[in-house]
């Protein structure tokens, strides 16, 4: 069927939303305002870092630290005065977007850089009924894809990463990557050094003095006032990298199946006139920028793509720890690691390939350490102006009501057939979706040790993605978040610290708990099963949501095997990214595989190319699933 001609019409009376005025955002605004569009509302809640500088073309230097979406719109009007642009520096999920305010849009845009942001505005575009164009480019890679209620899938059809934990064991005794190595010095050293000391940490502080002794010994990492820098520093050293893997080691259980690692001790590494030879700081750091003093330069260090030795990182080691506490001293407790502030960036890097090094793992540069520590995949501009072109072709085709044209676009890193872009026809909503299908979950769960509070915040929020819910279990309200009369809170607040099987309506084996959120107007419900025994390394949460990632088909899976929770192939890419827990790295794994359209034949096409890899980006500019897959076996599923 051909499509419609075009008409001017439907774009110059669009109402159109942007969600992110970030990589995407900058060249999706930039490309709404020269194709006609006249009313654009922008909202992002973060403001503008020197790291964006590079591809976010609308800031400059000068608006470092200022609204995205602020001066996003500042930079267009002056090539575009004549149309409204409306800022929001805010974010998405605050109450004031809710269903009635997405209403008034023709057409939502979203540019974010992460799932929990876009399940949410999914589930508003669905509840306002407004079509959703979703997007987002890492490196070369990038996508596009369409959803319009009814029509297509839904965002939340296919299955998304599923977050793989590690028990804070494996960061603090047995790392076996480098990452757990960086999440070590990162979330725990620097931390411990130079964050909140009132704040919980899983470092060891005892010294190997005090370790016998009365509960009441000293914190190794607090510096006496009479204490010279350099014996601090080599303190600090020697008790991370010395005693506390002499400590580990004892536990002669642990190492029975892995290698053992080994101590390192500062003076095994570096000569005693290091204290002479480590910098020369009033000479090479005489710098007014705080965040540009550098243990680098200090010691003549210069290119971020070098990896350095085991004595080249102890030397940084020091040096940086001696510049926070003599440069910096005014931040010490209060700082935060920030992939911008090259100092911390240096310690981190570091400290990590210390720990690595003993625990044999291969020690990477401060350019790899960096993009791990601060969840970097490394942009590329044009990939972010192709898709912006991609989101606005496509929604011009939505505010047509043209839906048998629109196409899913993936932008690939190497062409497939002289083509860099693969068109796909948008697949049917999925059935057993629980977000637009409505289909119930199921939970397994011991109801007789875990809490309503492990509910709410491991499954509720973390999986389900809602942020103001409501748990009914038949009539009874066990729980409500939000605007709460006070009478309740107290009542509300009890019951999140009661195991499940002791609320006031108990909640057992066969029990259907209605959760509902607010703010979204989504509702699913939730099937218990009672679990009494849960794997501690698989299952640390002890409980199994299941029915929100849909399971691949024995068809589609052949040999490789999926589980909730776990990856759905053996061979997959895998990106770490950080936590917001501090005791938790999270891995994102692989999803099912997406199908290509008839018209690509593949085969006679070179096996490299059958071999292509497929794509599902999860965040703009973060965070990207790759799945080798064999195009031979992809079907299409088209729309009826």
């Amino acid at each position: 069927m051909a499509s419609p001609p075009f008409s001017y019409a439907v774009v110059k009376d669009a109402k159109v939303l942007m969600v992110g005025a970030g990589g995407i955002g900058c060249e999706l605004l930039k490309t709404l305002a020269l194709s006609g569009f006249p009313d654009i509302h922008i909202i992002d809640m973060d403001t503008i870092e020197v790291s964006n500088l590079n591809r976010q073309f609308l800031f400059r230097q000068s608006h470092v630290g200022q609204s995205k979406a602020k001066v996003a719109r500042d930079a267009v009007l002056k090539f575009r005065p004549h149309i409204d642009i409306t800022p929001y520096h805010a974010n998405v999920k605050d109450p004031e977007f809710n269903v009635d305010f997405f209403k008034q849009f023709n057409v939502v845009l979203n540019g974010l850089d992460n799932l929990d942001a876009r399940r949410h505005v999914n589930r508003l575009c669905l509840a306002a009924n407004v079509p959703l164009v979703e997007s987002g480019t890492t490196g070369f890679l990038g996508q596009v894809t369409v959803h319009v209620k009814g029509r297509t899938e839904c965002y939340e059809c296919q299955p998304k990463p599923a977050p793989k934990t590690y028990p804070v064991c494996t960061i603090t005794s047995t790392p076996s990557k480098f990452v757990h190595c960086v999440v070590w010095a990162k979330d725990l050293l620097f931390a411990k050094l130079f964050g909140d000391k009132n704040q919980d940490n899983d470092l060891n502080v005892r010294s190997s003095d005090g370790a016998s002794s009365s509960e009441n010994v000293d914190d190794v990492f607090e510096r006496r006032k009479d204490e010279d820098i350099d014996q601090y520093g080599r303190k600090i050293f020697d008790h991370v990298f010395g005693y506390n893997i002499e400590l580990a080691l004892s536990n002669e259980e642990t190492w029975k199946n892995r290698n053992r690692p080994k101590p390192i001790y500062s003076k095994d590494v570096l000569s005693d006139e290091l204290a002479q030879q480590n910098g020369n700081l009033e000479k090479n750091c005489a710098c007014d920028d705080e965040l540009s003093v550098s243990a680098m330069t200090s010691l003549g260090m210069k290119n971020p793509q070098d990896i350095w030795s085991l004595r080249e990182n102890s030397k940084i080691f020091l040096e940086a720890l001696r510049i926070f506490f003599t440069k910096r001293e005014k931040e010490v407790g209060n700082l935060g690691f920030d992939k911008d502030d090259q100092l911390a960036v240096e310690f981190v890097t570091a400290a990590a390939n210390i720990r690595a090094a003993s625990f044999g793992i291969p020690l990477h540069s401060l350019f790899e350490a960096k993009g791990i520590a601060g969840n970097i995949v490394h942009a590329v501009a044009t990939t972010n102006a192709v898709i912006a072109g991609l989101i606005v072709i496509e929604a011009i085709k939505v505010l047509q009501n043209d839906i048998e044209s629109c196409r899913m676009t993936y932008c690939l890193e190497h062409p497939s057939r002289n083509m860099l872009l693969m068109p796909v026809e948008p697949f049917e909503p999925n059935k057993s979706c629980y977000v637009c299908s409505e289909t119930p979950l199921s939970l397994e769960i011991n109801t007789n040790r875990s809490k309503l509070k492990d509910l709410v915040e491991k499954i509720v929020k973390a999986k389900l993605g809602m942020n103001i819910p409501l748990i009914m279990c038949a009539s009874n309200l066990l729980y409500e978040a939000g605007d709460v009369e006070d009478d309740m809170i107290a009542i509300y607040e009890a019951n999140l610290e009661k195991v499940l099987a002791e609320l006031p309506s108990p909640v057992t084996g066969g029990t259907m708990l209605t959760v509902e959120d607010m703010q979204q107007e989504f509702v699913c419900n939730i099937n218990i099963k009672h679990r009494e025994e849960f794997d501690e390394e698989k299952e640390p949460d002890e409980m199994v949501l299941l029915g929100w990632i849909q399971p691949v088909s024995a068809a589609e899976n052949k040999d490789k095997s999926v589980d909730n929770g776990g990856s759905t192939t053996s061979d997959a890419v895998v990106t770490a990214v950080e936590s917001e827990k501090d005791d938790e790295i999270t891995i994102v794994s692989t999803l099912k595989k997406r199908k290509l359209p008839d018209e690509i034949d593949i085969s006679s096409a070179p096996a490299d190319v059958k071999h292509q890899k497929q794509l599902e980006v999860i965040d703009d500019e973060d965070d990207l699933v790759m799945l080798d897959g064999d195009l031979d076996s992809f079907k299409k599923r088209r729309l009826s």
